[in-house]
């Protein structure tokens, strides 16, 4: 099958933008149309240049900086908007001036207020007069769904005439359906004279959770643009996203038997930086970039996975620059996971064993709702067979120094079981990573912090916080917590907890050469 190219339009920085509480200041904007570029996205439609001066100078940086791409602003059907699209993108690469109208009967009446004739007037004098300027017109009917199909016809054919190169259809509200929208957009192409001498594109809303399947709809009736955003986000419930459009057609290149450009290795960077910039935090089930996306519970779906991945992961979760899959612990699980997660955890249990262990963890399982390492450590620690004599440290001193400008220092004191007092400092990035740089010097273990989190435990300014922390060394994974009114040393606290648990994991003792003799 000869693939063809989907266009992929990305809005994150102008639709994605209007999503209430996540406005973004220039530099942020820079950030993501960096990350943007390195996707390799086709076109970035970085803003709306005459709403207000902050959007037109965002626009002129990011079309001044970014290669590789065209970058596009939106326009009303207005000559002073169109000017200052023009104005803003006048260093581009390859620049595009996107210009909107409306179109729908509910639109002319009650926004525009002018006749079937003088919107198509109005969207020819706007083309034309953009065309001046730029080669790259992109027309948008707004609320073309519920346009009525002929005069949609008319204004396409009104724009193409005019200079129009990408026509896009856009679900403003999201009301249509993947049916509906396939059949529009056939019809378009049969009945609007001079179609193949533009793109066809599409824009959906998510109002129906429908954004994803009618752009892949309308990409099977002949689309070939998809405008989209990371993690969807966008106006009311947002946009089609991105990600699930780009690799929906890269897992099921069998049935579209179409290509994107995108380097899909960095999907999740640019979903976290998205998420991290807006403040929009991406929801555990959410497909491809969500937390749970390639976690498994049930205990027949993990048997499978472990057997053969494809049994029940039809991605992989390195090629959207993902961690491996996760085998979450859950009263679903079955033994097999549960084996799987002991010999990870440096146990080899015998049946016996692994049955006794297994029913305890059931009975535990059945009052969490999910099941850490260290929660099945403590279950193989309480039977006899797996009793040592374990050494651990115990946090006995913290002294910390952080001043603005200067580099963070941390000198911590520990006593290992055997009486001995271990010293070390580090410097960090901060206060906490300096500590924790200085606990590895300690016992030699440079590990690798994957989650941090301090949680208010009481009230006031004398709160005691609660630090949770999630450690990973040697592909075992740990849950560490501590507490106290001091922050800084609540985390030296729950550090120590994470390490000794990593320690009793190995069978071993503090490490030989983990100690640093003090001044």
């Amino acid at each position: 099958m000869n693939s063809e190219k989907l266009i992929i339009f990305d809005t994150t920085l102008r639709d994605g933008e209007q999503c209430p509480g996540a406005s973004l200041n220039i530099k942020e904007k820079l950030e993501i149309a960096r990350q943007l570029a390195l996707l390799k996205v086709d076109v970035i439609e970085a803003g709306f240049p005459a709403a207000s001066p902050g959007d037109f100078e965002s626009v002129k940086q990011i079309a001044g900086e970014v290669r590789g791409a065209s970058v596009a602003g939106l326009a009303r059907a207005l000559e002073k908007d169109i000017e200052a699209n023009v104005r803003a993108l006048e260093k581009a690469e390859s620049p595009r001036i996107h210009i909107f109208l409306s179109t729908s009967k509910s639109h002319r009446v009650h926004m525009v207020n002018k006749a079937k004739e003088e919107i198509i007037e109005m969207g020819v004098k706007a083309i034309r007069f953009a065309k001046k300027y730029c080669d790259d017109i992109e027309f948008s009917p707004m609320d073309a769904t519920r346009t009525e199909k002929e005069f949609l016809v008319d204004v396409l054919t009104a724009m193409i005439d005019a200079g129009a190169t990408t026509l896009n259809i856009p679900d403003t509200v999201g009301y249509t359906i993947p049916g509906e929208f396939s059949d529009l957009i056939h019809y378009l192409k049969t009945n609007t004279p001079g179609i193949d001498k533009a793109v066809i594109s599409v824009h959906c809303h998510n109002d129906l959770g429908l954004a994803v399947a009618n752009s892949l709809a309308a990409v099977q009736a002949g689309a070939r643009q998809v405008e989209c955003t990371v993690n969807g986000i966008g106006e009311r419930a947002g946009n089609a996203a991105m990600e699930e459009i780009v690799m929906a057609l890269k897992t099921r290149k069998d049935f579209f038997g179409i290509d994107t450009g995108i380097d899909t290795k960095h999907i999740m960077a640019c979903s976290k930086l998205v998420s991290s910039l807006t403040g929009f935090f991406v929801q555990r089930n959410k497909a491809v970039v969500g937390k749970n996306a390639f976690a498994h519970e049930s205990g027949i779906h993990q048997h499978g996975f472990l057997k053969k991945k494809d049994t029940f992961e039809i991605m992989d979760p390195k090629d959207i620059g993902g961690d491996d899959s996760e085998l979450v612990m859950g009263k679903h699980s079955g033994r097999n996971a549960l084996q799987h997660k002991c010999k990870e955890l440096g146990y080899d249990l015998t049946q016996e064993e692994l049955d006794t262990v297994f029913n305890e963890f059931k009975i535990l399982a059945d009052e969490k709702k999910e099941i850490f390492d260290d929660d099945i450590l403590t279950l193989i620690q309480k039977q006899n067979w797996s009793q040592k004599n374990l050494s651990t440290y115990s946090l006995s001193k913290v002294i910390s120094h952080f001043e603005t400008g200067g580099s963070p220092e941390g000198t911590v004191e520990l006593t290992s079981r055997d009486g001995k007092l271990h010293r070390a400092t580090a410097n960090g990035d901060g206060p906490v990573d300096a500590l924790f740089n200085a606990i590895d010097k300690v016992t030699g273990m440079a590990c690798k912090l994957t989650e941090y989190q301090v949680m208010s435990k009481t009230h006031g300014k004398d709160a005691q916080g609660e630090v949770t922390v999630h450690v990973s060394h040697d592909n075992r994974k740990v849950l560490g917590k501590g507490a106290g009114v001091n922050t800084v040393e609540a985390s030296g606290y729950a550090y120590v907890n994470a390490i000794n648990k990593l320690l009793i994991k190995s069978k071993a003792g503090p490490i030989e050469g983990g100690e640093i003799p003090g001044p």
